[in-house]
Formats: structure tokens, sequence, C-alpha cells
């Protein structure tokens, strides 16, 4: 019964909140970028065709191509879940078992729903158990029997759990059997095998703790197990085998050349002999300058009796401190010396682990993840990393990128207001790059030496301000807090984050720190610490507006007790609502002279994720909290109406959907736009009823929102597709009525219904119809000429909500007669296609629904 429960409650996580949605016909439009790609996790190689893969992103879905990587199209968009930790391909039947959620550990590794199965290259997804996994890090399928499959299960990332350990199947998954259990807080990370005896396998077992405020990646529970049966039965590697045994070891990495040798990469977090101690200065620094002892190689030649090391040096600047990221080793199948190490960078080794050269040429991302070795070809190489996919056929003395489909993992978005205004960005471990707008994919840019979309700064990408005076000085910059003030004109940049005095404690500047502009004079600049940040001259010196917000400092190795979201009231300067990440809000209506804690009647100890003021009351405010770091899914949105004196809950009656971010709509209070971990929601009564808004969009984590107020564009920022745009004027206009929205006039041309060449597109016209009707109705649109004749006429069936008619513009020839009957100065001419035109001139359309009417005008004009 409990495994049903939760089996029910996580599938219900990742379903819409309604069972309609009245806004399927409004289509967002994916504006990229793409060259700097996301996270990749995994790859699948056909390997009798290595023109044939799957790349498995770890927040953007599965991608295949068949022209390698030429081109890619996603084959998971319809699947619950766009978060994954590995795949795996049966070449011969067809078969694709995804593992979902990524268990690289980090920030952003979402939590998945289990194993994946699709028979048909991705068209359906069956869910096929493991359901609390949270997080898939190996499957194995047998090849003589599809029915048979192993699956390493790392579990959750910050609670403890039992869905973890070595699982097998003999029935397909319509059965589980826990094969290998360690405890509630040790997964296994790794399994391999035998490429001539997969019945002899290896799984590497990792012990980690991760909390919003430290990351524990090492324990003694962590080693290696060895099963001579499939992974039916396992047995632990002796601590006197020579493979290291302690409290400091962390996640593990495993290839096997053959029955006998196999090698392992360790993340060994012990401190190294003769280190100094000394702490760094900053959370930055901490992630570099580790003494930490670091990746480590064994070797065994007998089986796993016997384990020795293969190098008698560091391998210094692998890991760093983060091994809890890495640990990805490869073997060529053609020669057990050579080794493939994914690091941040890609190391290459030709004896065995003894010497160490790096692969990470121009045009190589740093940060790498899997490497697959063409067993025919060793020196052909296809490389997944932070940047996307590499593919190498020269052993790593050439790369080529594969960077053609939108999985950018956004942080941020914010807009300009230029006149053809352009869109910025904060991408994970991909800096912040700035773009046009009304950006749209192909590789034109190749030959014209310009892609379109510009890099501004490098590190983990966070939020953008833009002084919209001249829209050419940004404000932005990478993790904890390291901020950059650039002119885009000059090219000049200073550095303005804020310094702590000698005697004063460090600051605490969290992950993605928030910055602002002041919508009431562009030239002060807040920031968040633990406390409130204010220049008044763009960042040149700062002073401290309010004491720390926060719950105080909390001993660990990631910054906490930190400022997470701050906003400033357009209706008054210097009133300021403040976000923490140990869940304090406060406000202050005097630039920082009182602060009021108002959270005290909110849900205790949560990450405050978002606070704004709203555009119309200024009274009203909103936040959203995520418990995402405590494993806690709950959708979390609340509005105040007296600036936090009192909450009112807005998704009581949501699925669990962690929140991140609610956006009100600039032109109608009635509508609120909500970014979860699983998709874009809207409401249009207040936050009553929340519907699916995401069309377009696969079911992917969503960090930001802003709309472009003199275009009416909505900008979405995805953790895993890049950024998404929508015009949301027609939207805007809802009410309690039903609506005929106002239609673009259209120029008329002599050429509709002709081709320009015999070999180009038949020229034909459109005009975008849209009408929204409240409730299910059977609407009737039609368009009458200045004569009263009806042009088109539409019947709809059981309609309800956004609807959009695609017209022509074409009439028969019977319509055309009448028209020229009753206008004798109008000849319409028939055109290449066999149709007739409507001809230049002024047209109502008119929509009946639910006994009420609504018109508008068309015009078709002349060419000026």
């Amino acid at each position: 019964m409990k495994k049903l429960f939760v089996l029910f409650f996580i599938l219900n996580s990742f379903l819409s909140v309604s069972q309609e949605s009245n806004f399927q016909a409004l289509k967002f439009q994916n504006i990229g970028p793409t060259i700097m790609s996301g996270r990749v996790v995994d790859v699948a190689v056909n390997a009798n065709n290595p023109t044939e893969f799957y790349v498995a992103y770890a927040s953007g879905g599965l991608w295949y191509t068949s022209n390698n990587g030429t081109s890619f199209e996603p084959v998971m968009d319809s699947a619950p879940t766009q978060n994954i930790g590995c795949v795996a391909v049966d070449w011969e039947s067809g078969l694709i078992l995804v593992g979902t959620g990524e268990v690289n550990s980090s920030r952003s590794s979402y939590a998945g729903i289990g194993v994946l199965k699709s028979t048909n290259k991705g068209k359906t997804w069956t869910n096929i158990g493991l359901t609390d996994s949270h997080h898939i890090s190996k499957i194995w399928i047998n090849p003589k029997d599809n029915n048979e499959i192993v699956v390493g299960v790392l579990g959750h990332l910050y609670s403890k759990n039992d869905e973890r350990g070595v699982f097998k199947t003999t029935d397909g998954g319509k059965t589980w059997k826990k094969t290998l259990f360690i405890n509630d807080e040790t997964g296994i990370i790794d399994i391999s095998f035998a490429p001539s005896n997969p019945k002899i396998m290896f799984a590497a077992a990792w012990e980690r703790e991760r909390k919003a405020y430290n990351f524990k990646g090492n324990g003694s529970n962590s080693g290696i197990y060895k099963s001579e049966n499939s992974g039916t039965t396992w047995v632990k590697i002796e601590e006197n085998s020579g493979f290291p045994s302690n409290k400091g070891i962390g996640r593990i990495g495993l290839t096997s050349f053959s029955e006998n040798i196999t090698y392992a990469i360790v993340d060994n977090q012990n401190v190294r002999p003769n280190a100094t101690g000394k702490m760094p200065k900053d959370a930055n620094a901490a992630l570099f300058e580790a003494e930490v002892i670091g990746a480590e190689i064994y070797k065994t030649v007998d089986k796993g009796k016997a384990w020795t090391k293969t190098h008698d040096k560091f391998i210094n600047d692998a890991f760093y401190s983060y091994g809890y990221y890495f640990a990805d080793i490869t073997v060529d199948e053609s020669d057990e010396n050579r080794l493939y190490i994914s690091a941040v960078p890609l190391l290459f080794s030709n004896d065995g682990g003894k010497t160490f050269a790096s692969l990470s040429k121009d045009n190589v991302h740093s940060d790498h993840h899997v490497c697959w070795i063409n067993p025919k070809k060793p020196n052909h190489i296809i490389n997944g990393n932070d940047g996307g996919i590499n593919i190498t056929y020269d052993n790593g003395e050439h790369w080529i990128k594969c960077n053609n489909q939108a999985v950018g993992q956004f942080y941020a978005v914010n807009v300009d207001d230029k006149e053809n205004y352009e869109v910025y960005g904060g991408l994970q471990d991909n800096g912040v790059w700035a773009g046009p707008n009304n950006y749209v994919h192909n590789v034109e840019w190749v030959q014209n030496g310009k892609y379109p979309y510009e890099f501004l700064s490098g590190g983990d990408g966070m939020q953008v301000q833009i002084d919209t005076r001249t829209n050419q000085l940004v404000y932005t910059g990478s993790q904890f807090g390291n901020y950059t003030k650039i002119n885009r004109n000059t090219a000049e940049r200073d550095y303005i984050t804020p310094r702590a005095e000698k005697k004063e404690e460090p600051y605490r500047f969290n992950w993605q720190t928030p910055i602002l502009l002041s919508s009431h004079n562009q030239d002060v600049v807040y920031l968040g610490g633990q406390y409130v940040f204010r220049s008044m001259n763009q960042g040149k010196k700062w002073q401290k507006i309010s004491p720390d917000l926060t719950k105080g400092k909390v001993e660990g190795n990631v910054p906490f007790g930190t400022i997470t979201s701050l906003a400033e009231s357009t209706f008054k300067f210097g009133q300021i609502i403040v976000g923490t990440d140990d869940g304090n809000i406060y406000i202050t209506k005097d630039s920082g002279e009182n602060w009021t804690k108002v959270s005290s009647n909110l849900p205790q100890n949560l990450w405050v994720s978002r606070v704004r003021f709203s555009n119309f009351n200024k009274n009203r405010v909103y936040a959203t909290l995520n418990g995402y770091r405590n494993d806690d899914f709950t959708t979390y949105v609340f509005v105040s109406e007296d600036l936090g004196l009192t909450w009112n809950s807005l998704t009581e009656k949501f699925n669990e959907n962690a929140a991140n971010v609610i956006l009100e709509d600039t032109e109608n209070e009635n509508i609120l736009y909500l970014g979860t971990d699983n998709g874009l929601f809207i409401s249009i009564d207040k936050g009553k009823i929340w519907q699916d808004f995401s069309s377009e969009i696969p079911n992917v984590a969503v960090h930001d929102l802003v709309i472009q107020k003199r275009e009416k564009d909505l900008i979405v920022a995805t953790h895993g597709r890049s950024l998404y745009k929508l015009n949301i004027s027609n939207l805007q206009q809802i009410d309690e009525n039903n609506k005929l929205f106002k239609t673009e006039e259209i120029v008329f041309s002599k050429n509709w219904g002709n081709k320009n060449y015999s070999w180009g597109k038949e020229n034909t016209p459109n005009v975008e119809i849209w009408y929204y009707v409240k409730e299910f109705t059977n609407p009737i649109l039609t368009i009458k000429n200045k004569e009263g004749i009806v042009v088109f006429t539409h019947q709809g069936k059981a309609e309800k909500g956004m609807v959009k008619l695609d017209f022509d513009l074409s009439i028969d020839e019977k319509m055309k007669t009448s028209i020229e009957k009753k206008n004798t100065k109008i000849k319409i001419n028939q055109a290449d296609n066999k149709k007739y035109y409507l001809p230049i001139g002024k047209y109502t359309i008119e929509l009946e629904a639910n006994g009420k009417k609504e018109s508008q005008i068309l015009v078709i004009k002349e060419k000026n």
C-alpha cells in the first residue's frame, strides 16, 4: 500500500493543476540560445553505427541524432520529466530506458520519478518503477534478454530513504528485487561489467549527505561491491584489498576492461600530507583552493581481490574540492592502458594511469561527465560536458562542437528597453549572455562569423540588471555574489561586490545573489548578502541599510544564512521586501531605517525563492517558498494585501511542485504566472485556480520570468531548455466576458498564391484571428465585407478559452463572383494555385457566443 501511495504521490507531482487548459492555443516560441548548451550526463552510442546516438541532459531531456550530431531531435518531450541521471539503449530491439534524476548532486540536480521505458524511439514513455529513487545512476540491459535489467540507484539527495542500492528485474520491470542495500544514506553511483562476461559486475557505493548549508560527499560506507551473477548477489571488496576504505572516500567511478581488469577512480576527500590548514578567503575560492587529495585511480588485475594505485603523484587540478561532480572513468576496449578521466579537464593516460595529459583543447568546455570510446576506432571519442557534446577523431587534437539544440540551464532572465529589445540571462556554468528577442535557430551565423547572442561574462551566470536609460550599462556576475558593472559601448568593466573590512567577518553571499536597480533612480543599486547593501552611485560605494536579516551563520561548507530575493516597490522609493534562504521575509518602508519581520505566520525554515511587490496595489506582496533542499516538493505560494501582516495561500489545491518564481502581469492584476521545478502555470483569477501554461514547453524547471512591458512579451527562463517567448497582449485583455481580439493589418499582394521562383514556396497570406470564450460553447465567427457579404464563416464546436483561427484570405469562385457583382470596381484574378483572394478593403469580424456578440475590424491595405 505504501508503494502505491508513493507512486501516486510522485506521478501526481508531474500532472498539471487542472485537467484542462484554456490556453493551449498560445504557443511559446523558443528563442535559444543554443551555442553554450547545457550539462550532459550520459550518452548511448550505436557501436555499429556511431553516427547514431542519444544524449541525456541533466535537466533538458533526451535527444537523438542519426547524423553524427549535425542535428538532434528531442525524444522525451512527452515524458512527465526532463531530469535524467542515465540512459541505456538496446540497439537490437530499440528499447530505451532512462533513469530519471541527475546524480551529480549539484545545487540544481533535480529529482526524477523512476525508470522510464520507450520502445518507439521516445514517442511514448512508460514508468516501470523505482518511483521513490529520485536519482538513478546506471542501467544495464541484458542484450540476450531485455527483461533482465540491473539498475543502480543513488537515492534522495537531501534526505534519507530506503529505495537506494542495486535493483534487479527479470520481468521487464513488473517486479523489482533490491539485491544490494547498504543503508538509507548510501546509494550506488556507478556499475561496471566485463564486456566479455556481464555476469561479472562491480558497483560503487557512495555515502553522501547534502543540506542547504553543507555537503558531506564522503564516508566510510563508500566502497566497491562485486557480483558474479549479473547483480543478483553482491560481496564487498575487502578492506585489506588495497582499495582505500575510510571516512574520506567519496564518489567512485568504475570501468571494466575484462573479467580480471577493472579501474576505479576515487574522490579522496582526506587532507593531503603537509597541508597548511588555511581556510580560503571566500566561498568561490573554496571551490578551487582545496587541500584534499582529490582524484586517485586504482586498478585490479585479479577480479577485484587486490587493488593498486596506478600513480605516485597527485593528479592536480582534476577534481579540486568538488569531486562529487565528476568521477567518470573509461577504458579503451582495445587497450587496457588507455584511460580517459572526466574531470574539470578531460584527462588521458596511455600508460595505465601512471601519467596524464589534458585533452581539453580549443572548442571544449570544462567539467566533463561522460566519454564514449569507439571500440573499432579508439581515437574517435564522444564526450559530454557542462557545455554540451564534443566529438574528436584524433584523440583530442581537434574537436567538433555539436550544440544545435536549446538546452541552456538558465538561472535568471531580464530584458532591456531598446526598440528591438534584447534578452539577458545567466546560465549554470555557461556565463551570462545577451541576444535578440526574435532569435530563431539556424546555422547561418557560421557563415557570417557572428553568433546572434553575445557572451558578457563567465562562471556560473547569475542575475542581470540593465540601466534602461541607455540600455548599455549592465550589472551582472557569477556565483556567490561576484558582480561587475559592464559598459557594452566601451567594454569597460568595474568589479562592484562589497567586501567586508578586515575587522569584520566575511560577508555571506548566496550562490544566486540578488541584485536590483531601483526603478526610481537607476543609479541606485541594491545587493543582498546577509545584509541589504545599497549604492547610490552605481556600485562605487556601498552602505549597509539593514542588520543581518537571516537567522545567522550556520556552520557548513556552503554559504547559508543569505538573502535570496529582494524587491523594491514601484510606488515608493526605499520600500523594500527581502527573502532569505533560511525562511525569513522582512519589509522596510523607510529605506532600511526600520525592518519588520513578516514571515512568522508562514511555513518555516524554507528557502524563499522569490518576493515581489504588486504592480497595482501598494500594499500587496507575493512570496514563493521552496522546499527542494529538504526533498519537500509542496507548492508554497502566498499573497498579502497588507504588506505581510497576514498571508493567504494561493496554491492549496495545487499539485506537489516546488515553486521558483511568481510574476504578476503588468497590465491585468488578475493574471499571475508561476514558474515551478516542473513547468509554467497561469491563473486569471488572482491565484484561485491554476492551469498549465506551457504549450511547446516540455516539463522542465522554470527559474525566472520577465515581461517586456512595451512589447507585451513574456520571457520564460528554463533550467534545461533555454528561453521561451510569448506575446501576451491578447491575454492581458481577458476579463469576465468573451473577447474578440484586434487583428493585425495585412498588406495586399498581387503575388498571393504564386511562387517567386519555380523552386520556391508558394506565397500565401495568413491572418490570425484570436478570441476568448469563458465557458464551453459553440461560437460562430463570421467575416463580412463593407457590402455585407459574408466572406468567411467558422462554426466552433464545444470551445473554451483562447482560440486561434488561421484564415488564408482565400475565397471560392462563387464568392468571387458575388463580390464583383456587388461592387463592379473590384476585379479578383485567379492565382497560380487556382485560388482567389480577398481584395483590398475593410472587413468586419463578428463573434457570437453565449448569446453575446463582439466585433473587430480586419484591414487589407495597399502597399505603401
